[in-house]
């Protein structure tokens, strides 16, 4: 009998594309309530403990309360809110994390799915952590851009709005500037970071698509030649891993406007990884991935297909 799979928040972007991803697969259904219960409390109760495993795509308040409703319940819980990614009993839906991360996830019967922003970063940094290449405490510049559907149908209403021609910006629009962004929390936990980044996230205008940038300055590392190790650590950890690419170490010499294009890899599961070295001794990591796919639904499908006990990459675009 296939697992039933309870999406709560059928609604939301990040809902959409999962449920878009999942579709004709035989091993599993996709429980949907009609658009009259979606909202009712005793139908998504019903919902949620009638489910084989639950994926939460919910804002934070309403993703604790259907954890809590499911406390006493056997039901195995995937939630995609920033709710539980750094709550302990929670196992965070990074597969690429560490050595023995699957195995958590494939066992667990709570997952946190990583947030977008932070899973670029923490792929870029964790390796280069464990390796003494970056110390915890290093003070690290992050420059982030996505697309506005990561801000969810709030903001794509907003950004497509034609009276207010945002659409139309020829430029990248930061927010957050003097905030705590929310994703900072796991980005430190996860990543072994002692010291909290400065982060600079902004929306562009486009619906999908993400370029992470963390900027370190020479005097941060611990040798010369940093950037090739780091090259090396990272291609030697993401060796194997199917949805990670880590590009050429190469200087930025032979780039041009085209080839940081953080579009590029809409519409799969993919991240790009790269290690830019500065004549100066600095070093600028880049990550580019669809925030709506290894961002957000791609690597909640894998968890899924993880706890499922089915190969990772099932139903999954490349």
């Amino acid at each position: 009998m296939p697992a039933k799979i309870y999406i709560d928040g059928q609604a939301g972007t990040t809902a959409l594309r999962i449920r878009d991803w999942l579709a004709g697969r035989s091993d599993l259904e996709v429980v949907t309530l009609p658009e009259e219960l979606r909202k009712d409390p005793a139908a998504r109760k019903k919902a949620l403990q009638d489910a084989s495993i639950v994926l939460l795509c919910l804002p934070d308040d309403a993703a604790k309360e259907a954890a809590a409703w499911l406390a006493d319940s056997p039901v195995r819980i995937l939630d995609a809110s920033t709710a539980h990614r750094v709550v302990d009993g929670w196992v965070y839906g990074l597969p690429e994390l560490i050595a023995g991360q699957r195995e958590k996830i494939t066992t667990a019967k709570r997952v946190a799915n990583p947030g977008c922003y932070a899973a670029a970063v923490i792929l870029l940094t964790r390796p280069l952590v464990d390796a003494g290449l970056i110390a915890a405490g290093a003070p690290l510049a992050v420059h982030a851009l996505s697309g506005y559907s990561g801000g969810g149908r709030a903001l794509i209403e907003r950004w497509e709005d034609p009276k207010k021609k945002l659409i139309h910006l020829p430029h990248e629009a930061p927010y957050s500037i003097g905030k705590l962004h929310k994703h900072i929390p796991e980005i430190m936990r996860h990543g072994a970071l002692s010291s909290e980044p400065q982060f600079l996230p902004n929306v562009g205008p486009f619906r999908c698509g993400m370029r992470v940038q963390i900027m370190i300055q020479a005097n941060s590392l611990a040798k010369e030649e940093s950037a090739k190790a780091m090259w090396e650590a990272l291609a030697a950890r993401y060796d194997k891993e199917a949805f990670i690419e880590v590009e050429p170490f190469t200087d930025a010499s032979e780039t041009d406007e085209t080839s940081f294009d953080p579009q590029e890899f809409n519409d799969t599961n993919r991240i790009s990884l790269r290690v830019l070295p500065h004549q100066s001794g600095h070093v600028l990591l880049m990550a580019r991935l669809d925030n709506l796919g290894k961002g957000a639904a791609g690597v909640a499908i894998q968890n899924l297909n993880l706890m499922l006990g089915v190969p990772e990459g099932t139903g999954l675009p490349r």
